[in-house]
């Protein structure tokens, strides 16, 4: 028992090392993670003990076979991303956004708190259907960005409210990619999280804009017309923009009002029969294959963190890395745990992004689990502190994505960070009562 404690333990250093030496050599996330992951498999299969702790020696000649098996684990979630994004850059590219963005103006320019509100349910969007931040501020952000500076903004307060709004566009359902890692890791069903994550990440979204735009003015109507793009083709009336996401809304109801007689599509089938129709109703400005390969190269570092995350997490399962951890987190108190969860969380994504789910979160949810706590609620309260973690180092992909976005070019800490503290800590202080209560809250994974 002594041997699998200390096998575990040198594999699970061996990991770290690695990975700080990447990064300190300035590898990006992606290579780091992979290099720490082959590095943690051969020292797995060199210092393999004799038979009888395990039920057989390593053999090198599977080596490639555990990479394979780790960098499909997440296929299906990686389908549903890839899907909706190109859903969304379809949509884009057709003028959908810049439609609603001057329907929102012209029809509530006089009213501030309108108008805040409807951004932040268009920041809300394209998160929510890709599972993605950063992909949320490639498709809105500029628009937005537009509106808010028309708004007398400063250009911090605007870079804020764009990753606030991305972040919290990440972590609303349909697709919270945190959670459906965590759930795949802990053989949970994705099944009751629409409702506390829609509360949680629509709450977190509309306190921080309305927060850090308290200070914004009402829109002159002709410059911000002048100012936005026109969409001469494409998206030019309601039901245009409106069709793709009602035949979203019918597949997905379809399969839950008749699930004996309607065939099951899946999120990726259903996203790309509403980017046909995208397609079919705006072909005559929407270039398909140019869409296609932008929407790949946009979302290579999501993919490949993905893909590594997976590699990462069959060699700490096959080593017993991963179980070493777990072992550690649930034999912490839990008012420890709970005292420093919206720390802990937010920290370890900014340093190892969606990687983080199935590492820490396994082990957290199963913990919870154990101890009595609703799981579904909990996980959706951990899936929305995570995020946060965008703007941290030494990623902070996001976060520099959308100071990017905004044309903010002060102080990336005190500028930018510094403004999202108050609502960042209203949503984490939020989401920590939701763990904490999740027994008091379990109505909400009925819905």
């Amino acid at each position: 028992m002594d041997w699998m404690y200390l096998h575990a333990g040198v594999v699970l250093g061996t990991i770290i090392f690695s990975f700080i030496i990447a990064r300190l050599l300035k590898l990006n996330l992606e290579i780091s993670l992979f290099t720490a992951a082959v590095m943690g498999l051969v020292v797995h299969g060199i210092i393999m003990p004799p038979r009888g702790f395990f039920s057989e020696r390593f053999d090198w000649f599977e080596f490639p076979r555990h990479i394979v098996d780790g960098a499909f684990t997440y296929l299906d979630v990686i389908l549903i991303f890839l899907t909706a994004t190109f859903f969304m850059n379809l949509y884009s590219e057709a003028g959908g956004i810049a439609f609603l963005i001057r329907n929102i103006i012209k029809r509530f320019y006089r009213y501030r708190i309108l108008t805040l509100l409807c951004l932040a349910f268009i920041l809300l969007i394209p998160g929510a259907l890709t599972g993605s931040g950063t992909v949320a501020v490639l498709i809105v952000g500029p628009l937005v960005a537009k509106v808010l500076t028309l708004m007398n903004l400063p250009a911090d307060y605007v870079a804020a409210i764009i990753f606030l709004g991305a972040v919290m566009g990440a972590a609303a359902p349909p697709i919270n990619l945190w959670a459906m890692m965590t759930a795949a890791g802990s053989n949970m069903p994705y099944v009751g999280f629409f409702l506390p994550l829609g509360i949680l990440s629509v709450a977190g979204a509309l306190f921080s804009i309305l927060f850090l735009g308290r200070r914004s003015t009402a829109i002159n109507l002709e410059h911000a017309l002048q100012t936005l793009p026109e969409v001469s083709m494409g998206i030019k009336n309601w039901w245009k923009a409106l069709a793709p996401f009602f035949v979203v809304l019918m597949l997905i109801l379809a399969g839950r009002i008749w699930p004996w007689t309607f065939p099951v599509l899946g999120l990726p089938l259903i996203f790309m029969a509403a980017g046909m129709v995208v397609w079919i109703l705006n072909y005559q400005c929407i270039n398909l294959w140019r869409v296609a390969s932008n929407t790949v190269s946009q979302l290579l570092p999501l993919t490949g963190i993905m893909l590594v995350a997976g590699i990462l997490v069959q060699v700490m399962t096959l080593s017993g890395a991963r179980g070493l951890i777990a072992l550690s987190v649930v034999t912490l108190p839990l008012p420890l745990i709970f005292a420093l969860l919206f720390l802990i969380l937010p920290i370890s994504e900014g340093a190892i992004q969606y990687a983080v789910a199935p590492l820490l979160g396994v082990p957290l949810i199963l913990l919870f689990n154990m101890k009595g706590f609703n799981p579904i609620i909990a996980l959706a309260g951990m899936s929305v502190m995570w995020p946060i973690g965008d703007m941290l180092p030494p990623t902070a992909i996001v976060g520099r994505a959308a100071v990017l976005v905004a044309g903010y070019s002060g102080p990336y800490y005190k500028g930018f960070v510094r403004r999202t503290l108050i609502p960042a800590v209203f949503i984490l202080g939020l989401s920590t009562l939701f763990v904490v209560f999740s027994n008091n809250l379990k109505i909400l994974s009925k819905g």
